[in-house]
């Protein structure tokens, strides 16, 4: 009897994988099945907030049609003092930042992030339940995030680099600030 060898692309690259008697193995390295077209979601800037000395801008992700729930919002905003570091300006920050709340399709997502060290753009994670958004518990490995908080993240690291990092008058915080992104993506 011969061995059969297939090759399956996965995220990483290619890979060989000998599928005689293996192919519980083999079905776990086969990407999942996309089951729909993607739907763009409305990105929203909310508003430009304070957690302490931080100086943040706000911005919610929801479903298609759908707004980003205000009890979300409220929690994502009194758990933000004792998210980000203090003091807000000491070690290299500058006591900005973002606040990005995703009401999503199967959790509460809140991501907090702050500039430091000029160019480093740093974060934490906090979920919870869709029937309890008010529960935030920290999430200790997160992912890099989704495509809709990623363009949220490409949004702000253009803003940051023409603001501040590459602005020809000098570091200008009040204009960071005062740019936001609003799209359906």
């Amino acid at each position: 009897m011969s061995r059969q060898t297939r090759t399956i692309e996965v995220v990483t690259g290619a890979r060989d994988f000998d599928f005689l008697g293996h192919a519980a193995e083999a079905a776990a390295l086969a990407p999942p099945e996309l089951v729909a077209p993607h739907e763009p979601r409305p990105i929203r800037f909310l508003r430009r907030e304070r957690a302490g000395a931080w100086r943040l801008k706000l911005y919610g992700i929801a479903l298609p049609g759908r707004e980003v729930r205000a009890e979300l919002v409220e929690a994502a905003m009194e758990r933000a003092p004792s998210v980000f570091p203090a003091p807000a300006r000491a070690d290299g920050r500058y006591g900005v930042g973002y606040v990005t709340v995703h009401d999503a399709a199967t959790s509460c997502l809140v991501l907090y992030y702050w500039w430091q060290s000029a160019n480093e753009c740093h974060y934490r994670v906090y979920a919870s339940p869709l029937d309890d958004p008010t529960a935030l518990t920290k999430i200790e490995d997160p992912g890099v995030g989704c495509v809709w908080e990623l363009a949220i993240v490409d949004f702000e690291s253009r803003a940051w680099l023409r603001r501040v990092l590459d602005n020809p008058d000098g570091p200008d915080l009040d204009r960071y600030l005062a740019d936001h992104f609003d799209a359906d993506v």
